[in-house]
């Protein structure tokens, strides 16, 4: 299903069957994007917004010497544009980091959706909780150290992960490379790797052949100061102890 995933494991935000049925008929198209793919520039007029259903994708922001910035990840089940519809074109550009499946669902079929009352509340949950992850973003990079934000963003893709089932709470798949994992938080990727040393060496987590393990999440969590309320996870998807 296209929209399993979406807002799966939130706080009292639940599709029924009528709003799944509503936003899979609103889809034009389901494509694959190959990985390390731009999908969309910014500047460019936008006509559709993209569901994620399989993959990750990333927004980032390029300086004038031709550096890009992540400024956000996005995992399945993330409508990761939807808020161009209101906002276009785009401030900043979105491409695939693996190779990933989308629904593209044009802005003229949003329109209705939105103008349902709950189905509108439901959507507009979705770019709120985007925002909500974007103030943890800032947050992470400006006022944690390096070990820091490695633990903040493996514990916060562990809770996102959980919430779409695609975490146990103790490993999941992780197809990044550590080059990724510095862009993202804002490190070399030499001292990813002695970040990911020490991670291990101190009995938190490891990084191995594309998967953590969390192994003492809870001191993970302590390190890199991370609580998952932003989050907005049901008890099914929230982490037990």
């Amino acid at each position: 299903m296209i929209t399993d995933k979406f807002l799966q494991g939130r706080q009292g935000i639940k599709l029924n069957d009528d709003e799944r049925s509503a936003i899979e008929q609103a889809v034009s198209e389901v494509r694959v994007v190959p990985a390390r793919t731009v999908l969309i520039e910014a500047g460019k007029p936008l006509r559709h917004s993209v569901l994620i259903i399989e993959g990750m994708m990333c927004r980032y922001i390029v300086d004038r010497d031709g550096v890009r910035q992540l400024v956000g990840l996005h995992l399945p089940g993330d409508f990761i544009d939807l808020h161009s519809y209101v906002l276009n074109p785009l401030d900043h550009d979105i491409a695939s980091l693996t190779e990933a499946r989308i629904a593209i669902v044009p802005h003229d079929r949003i329109r209705p959706l939105v103008a349902q009352p709950e189905l509108g509340r439901k959507l507009w949950f979705s770019t709120l909780l985007d925002a909500a992850m974007h103030r943890a973003w800032l947050f992470r990079l400006g006022r944690l150290d390096a070990t820091g934000r490695v633990a903040h963003f493996l514990c916060e893709t562990d809770a996102r992960l959980r919430a779409v089932g695609m975490s146990d709470g103790r490993r999941f798949a992780l197809d990044l490379t550590q080059t990724d994992l510095a862009e993202i938080c804002g490190v070399t990727s030499v001292h990813m790797n002695r970040i990911l040393r020490q991670l291990r060496e101190d009995g938190l987590c490891t990084y191995r052949q594309s998967v953590v393990e969390m192994i003492r999440s809870d001191l993970l969590a302590r390190r890199g100061q991370f609580d998952d309320a932003y989050l907005y996870l049901d008890d099914s998807a929230a982490r037990n102890g």
